[in-house]
């Protein structure tokens, strides 16, 4: 039996993370994968080959969209095969440069490519030999859950993974869902050529951010083409005439809904099953996910859990990494650092994109009792006009009684560029007289946080452009 002093499941971000900081501090670490290749979903199936792919689709949409007199471009040359199969060259370059090549230099570290199973609580099995260690993280992340509907599986549907690899580009496609990947993808094969259909659920989108924001931005898919419908019930799915058919009831209506193609992003699953956590002692919920405290401890203090595996509020990028690390130094030196979540941004790479740093308004009514917050459109940020980029609005929440800054949401171009200095004012506590007295460049759209912390002291629409 081999005995380590840290034995990390899973091989994403979060688990990465883990074992750099474990290398960090010396410590004999074995790192188990299975599944998905070293690097998880980030660099594999997530971020890096959307964000690619979606960032094509802007240069091909804004080409003919740009809304500036005397230009007219022309796309010559579309290829769907070869941007995809750019994304995957993509993919295995990064995966190969940031994840297999920084591992290789883990001395301390032992990479497993198996299937692991707790045994004990101090005990993983993993190809047929035993790992025992004191301290273990679990990072083995989520997976794709498609909704009960009769007949979704006998008719075939993709994931994001296997959308990220379709060679040949759906004519009509369906997204159930209305989550950052539904909207991120909507928009990416809308902006290809898709007709694309998003059927949810609930009212709204994106429902984890600022509603005056996610309203807008269902305008503007809305505008470019996108159907957005919102079923009472969904009946079945069934193939008929070589088409996916998706039967629900809108408003009280059964309504039919044909494509090419479904794509199920409706949620995820944390991956633990088949993990032996029960043998461990580690408690899950009725999710599946499992429990930590805000240490990442789990219900057995020496195990600790990270990213999308746990019960954690549902969160995107960058946490995973950072709970790895922090995870990590834990363990292995008895710390207790942890995150503070009200600090960490979101962004949804639509296009124009929606970011988000702390407090929505509706938080803050649910703690406070009462909400101290304005809504600035773009149309008065001065570089917002020069770009022909109105259509964005910035939100932000202030403390009523300090006027510290709790939270801001952005939709604009580059709204994740923008929401840095965001994370920093609410992070640093900083009032809106310290973002007024400020001198941001002129013009440039991060003028657009001076501008609605100016609204909470004046009428914002009596003042020079270069006030």
């Amino acid at each position: 039996m081999k005995v380590f002093d840290l034995i990390i499941i899973g091989g994403g971000a979060g688990a990465v993370a883990a074992a750099i900081h474990a290398h960090e501090l010396n410590a004999q670490t074995a790192m188990i994968n299975t599944g998905l290749p070293l690097g998880g979903t980030c660099v594999n199936v997530g971020c890096v080959p959307s964000k690619r792919l979606l960032h094509a689709g802007q240069l091909l949409y804004q080409a003919g969209n740009h809304g500036i007199p005397g230009i007219e471009l022309a796309v010559s040359n579309f290829d769907f095969r070869a941007l995809v199969e750019d994304e995957l060259n993509l993919v295995a370059r990064m995966r190969q440069q940031k994840y297999e090549k920084v591992l290789a230099g883990l001395k301390t570290v032992t990479f497993i490519e198996g299937r692991a199973k707790l045994i004990s609580p101090t005990q993983v099995r993993v190809n047929g030999q035993t790992l025992q260690a004191e301290k273990m993280i679990i990072a083995t992340g989520s997976k794709a859950t498609a909704p009960p509907i009769a007949g979704l599986a006998q008719t075939g549907y993709v994931t994001h993974i296997e959308a990220l690899q379709l060679l040949r580009l759906p004519e009509k496609l369906v997204i159930i869902g209305a989550g950052p990947v539904a909207i991120e993808f909507a928009q990416m094969f809308s902006r290809f050529g898709s007709r694309v259909t998003i059927v949810k659920r609930s009212p709204g989108i994106l429902r984890f951010a600022e509603p005056l924001l996610t309203e807008r931005l269902a305008q503007i898919l809305t505008g470019e083409g996108i159907d957005i419908i919102t079923a009472q019930v969904f009946r079945n799915a069934r193939v008929e005439n070589n088409q996916k058919v998706l039967a629900v009831t809108v408003d009280g209506s059964d309504t039919q809904i044909a494509a090419d193609e479904i794509l199920v992003a409706a949620g995820k699953t944390p991956n633990t099953k088949g993990l032996g956590l029960d043998a461990a002692g580690v408690e899950i919920d009725a999710r599946g996910a499992v429990v930590v405290n805000a240490t990442f401890q789990t219900s057995r203090p020496h195990i600790f859990a990270v990213g999308d595996v746990t019960a954690q509020p549902a969160r995107l990028e960058p946490t995973a990494g950072k709970e790895g690390t922090l995870a990590a130094g834990n363990a292995l030196t008895g710390a207790t650092d942890r995150i503070d979540y009200d600090t960490v941004p979101f962004t949804v790479f639509t296009d124009p994109q929606l970011a988000g740093v702390g407090l929505t308004e509706a938080d803050q009514m649910q703690r406070l009792g009462t909400c101290n917050c304005r809504t600035v459109s773009f149309e008065n940020v001065p570089r917002a006009i020069l770009m022909n980029r109105t259509e964005g609005l910035i939100n932000m929440t202030i403390d009523p009684s300090t006027e510290k800054i709790m939270g801001v949401h952005i939709l604009a171009p580059d709204a994740g560029e923008l929401i840095a200095a965001a994370m920093v004012l609410v992070k640093n506590k900083n009032t809106i007289d310290d973002v007024i007295k400020s001198l941001p460049m002129f013009p440039t759209l991060a003028e657009a946080l001076k501008i609605v912390a100016l609204s909470f002291k004046k009428d914002i629409s009596s003042l020079s452009c270069c006030v």
